[in-house]
């Protein structure tokens, strides 16, 4: 293949870790990057490390991040060649992609006629039965008056789910468990789906109750190729927001994980579907569902990358420069198990509200097997205008039950100072059996952990313990912030290593 010659730097529609994410596949690829950023975003990890900075607007979403003349405007006026959306804000706006491509840029995604063909939720319904794939019984007509559709929701048969057509990330997503509560729920969601998408057409579904959610990535080129690079699970969500996905899923059977596949790669194949993109299914009772599918990065990508040992997002980069070939599929070989943990900005003990407030110190334990992708850094703020996830915490060994407590071992020695964060919640969940013997489906949640944690009483000893290790990490007269971070985690040590055999779960105290 040609070298690239047009592209040399790509700007970044988006922000935290994700855009952190693409800065460093496009370091490595040579390419110069530009961030478009929020007035609140300055000072962020993202900023600090991008070579340009264009800041859209200020903190609202409307106008800044969600806005497409701001976001291409800045792209223009930080002399990029293309465009990489991340995923959420724009990612999945076709309107978005046309408005890239018709200034001279590149869009780092699918063409605006695929997103529209698979991307909004009820097009992608009417396109997957042109594939030949069974999707969940529901409504997706253009009458979208209230009446209209709590009258499709009866027909259906309660539980229904009411989704953003236009939505993802579990926003614009309501369930339906009976008549009287339908109007509130669809007009919640429409709400919801217009102001974070900026469309209020919603679609209904029958509500599947004992379900797995499985994904496919798949990722298509310029020659019209398309490969299933497997699947991952995704079972373990709140409020339809994932927090623990894996690769692969214990679940499918070869047979089963092959028609899947095969189905995600029919869909996108009937959508002229380029780049990287995921097709959602729900599994029950042995049979699969076409869920949704999403025209963009998923959060998740890290441990596809973790056990097939390649590199989305350069390949999305790659691909919009018509430099790439899809891997073939048979030679898409996985080793191992890998899981990614989201690690938010919140009180495990008091329902999981955000906690905002100032990181005063944070420190992600390297070893074998572990990733860390954050947009964090000691001295930065969690605010209210943006998702409070802190970091992902991503881990790979041979096996699933090894990585399962490799991932409780890299949590335990994770250390958050200055914000309650979920990482007690997610030991908790990952310690639970049907976790570990992979039987959960997506009401795990909600059937064990509707309520968070219980909170636990502190010694005396351990209150003392957390002040002084806070006064350290917060001194103005510490030398530096390194310093100050490696006395406090020395003092970390010291403490749980005359904890008991309880160790670090017991006291936890630095990573709640």
């Amino acid at each position: 293949m040609a070298k690239m010659k047009r592209l040399q730097s790509v700007a970044i529609a988006n922000r935290g870790e994700v855009a952190v994410r693409i800065i460093h596949a496009c370091h490595e690829l040579g390419l110069r990057t530009v961030l478009l950023h929020s007035e609140a975003d300055v000072q962020t990890r993202a900023y600090r490390m991008a070579d340009t900075r264009i800041c859209i607007g200020p903190a609202a979403t409307a106008e800044s991040y969600l806005s497409i003349e701001r976001n291409v405007n800045g792209a223009l006026a930080g002399k990029a060649d293309a465009v990489h959306p991340g995923f959420g804000f724009l990612s999945e706006n076709a309107a978005f992609a046309q408005a890239v491509m018709d200034a001279g840029l590149l869009f780092v995604g699918p063409k605006p006629e695929s997103i529209r063909a698979v991307g909004d939720k009820i097009a992608a319904k009417k396109t997957i039965a042109s594939a030949k794939a069974p999707s969940v019984p529901g409504y997706m007509g253009e009458d979208q008056r209230i009446e209209t559709l709590v009258e499709e929701a009866a027909k259906i048969g309660f539980p229904v789910i009411v989704k953003a057509a236009a939505g993802g990330g579990g926003r614009g997503m309501k369930v339906i468990r009976s008549r009287a509560e339908a109007v509130d729920q669809i007009s919640s969601a429409q709400r919801e789906g217009l102001s974070a998408f900026g469309s209020s057409v919603v679609f209904l579904e029958k509500y599947l109750d004992r379900a797995k959610h499985i994904e496919f990535q798949i990722f298509g080129d310029a020659s019209g190729d398309v490969s299933y690079l497997l699947e991952r699970e995704c079972s373990v969500q709140r409020r339809h927001q994932k927090i623990i996905e894996e690769a692969l899923s214990a679940t499918l059977t070869p047979e089963l994980r092959k028609a899947m596949g095969e189905t995600a790669v029919r869909l996108a194949q009937s959508a002229g579907y380029e780049g990287a993109g995921t097709v959602e299914f729900l599994l029950q009772d042995g049979n699969f569902y076409f869920l949704e599918m999403n025209t963009r990065l998923q959060v998740e990508h890290p441990v596809t990358e973790m056990v097939l040992g390649v590199d989305l997002v350069k390949a999305q980069i790659l691909n919009a420069a018509k430099e790439f070939r899809v891997w073939p599929q048979e030679s898409i070989v996985p080793h191992g198990h890998a899981i990614e943990a989201r690690i938010y900005a919140e009180n495990p003990y008091a329902g999981g509200i955000p906690s905002m407030g100032k990181i005063l110190g944070v420190k992600w334990p390297d070893g074998p097997g572990r990733r860390f992708e954050t947009g964090i850094d000691s001295g930065d703020e969690i605010t209210s205008f943006y998702d409070p996830m802190i970091a992902k915490v991503i881990v790979w060994d041979e096996t699933r039950l090894r990585a399962i407590k490799k991932l409780k071992t890299t949590l335990s020695q994770s250390l958050v100072l200055g914000v309650h964060t979920n990482i007690p919640f997610v030991k908790e969940m990952i310690s639970h059996p049907e976790f570990i013997d992979a039987s959960m489906t997506t009401q795990f949640v909600e059937k064990y952990f509707s309520e968070g944690l219980r909170p636990r009483e502190r010694s005396a000893t351990e209150l003392e313990f957390q002040k002084r290790a806070l006064d350290v990490v917060s001194n103005e007269g510490a030398a530096d912030a390194g310093t100050s971070l490696a006395a406090s985690r020395t003092a970390t040590a010291t403490w749980f290593s005359g904890a008991g055999s309880a160790g670090p779960s017991s006291s936890g105290w630095s990573n709640t």
